[in-house]
């Protein structure tokens, strides 16, 4: 240790340290920085040090989120759920109503198939009931005209053959009398010629 007087006349004491002294100082205080780093080399979570604090921060988080899922998710969720609910059962309510719609279009349009088809049905009867009549009708009537044509072409036939007989029993009449007279060198009696004649042409 050394003692020195400055100008102001205080007196100045210099201390001087040891090697010795020096490196136990040193040691000294290097041994608990030593001990901290190694106290706080290990992660904090694993720490058992910490552990009362970590559970209670725990707890208090968990009851924080079961308190924020009670108040704020669940009942959107519930609003959510009970809007879904709500919009399938106004589908489906929706969904009946067409489908009774349908059934009672369909219904609809098969009765009135069936009328219309009833109603064909009977205007097709009518018809071939007219048409049958129609055809009766003129069957009738072409076999009436074709029966007067007929009566009228025998008359024809009759008038025709009468008249072709009347000519050939004159002719017969007029030869056989020339020819009897030839024969005879006579002429005969008219009226018996005649009567040869007729008796020839009925035979």
């Amino acid at each position: 240790m050394t003692e020195t007087v400055g100008q102001s006349g205080h007196t100045i004491v210099l201390a001087q340290q040891t090697h010795d002294e020096a490196t136990q100082i040193v040691a000294g205080t290097e041994a608990p920085s030593v001990q901290h780093e190694a106290g706080h080399g290990a992660f904090p979570p694993f720490n058992t040090a910490t552990f009362p604090g970590q559970l209670l921060w725990l707890a208090i988080f968990f009851a924080l989120l079961l308190w924020l899922m009670k108040s704020v998710a669940l009942p959107r969720v519930q609003n959510i759920l009970e809007g879904r609910a709500d919009r399938i059962s106004s589908d489906l309510a929706e969904a009946n109503r067409l489908k009774n719609e349908t059934d009672a279009a369909i219904e609809s349009y098969e009765k009135a198939l069936a009328a219309a088809r009833a109603e064909a049905g009977r205007i097709a009867g009518e018809m071939h009931e007219r048409i049958a009549r129609e055809a009766e009708e003129k069957r009738r009537q072409l076999e009436s005209e074709l029966n007067a044509k007929l009566a009228d072409a025998d008359r024809q036939i009759a008038a025709s053959k009468a008249a072709a007989l009347s000519n050939v029993r004159g002719i017969a009449v007029e030869a056989g009398s020339a020819i009897v007279e030839r024969l005879t060198g006579k002429a005969p009696a008219r009226p018996e010629i005649e009567q040869a004649v007729d008796a020839s042409l009925a035979a």
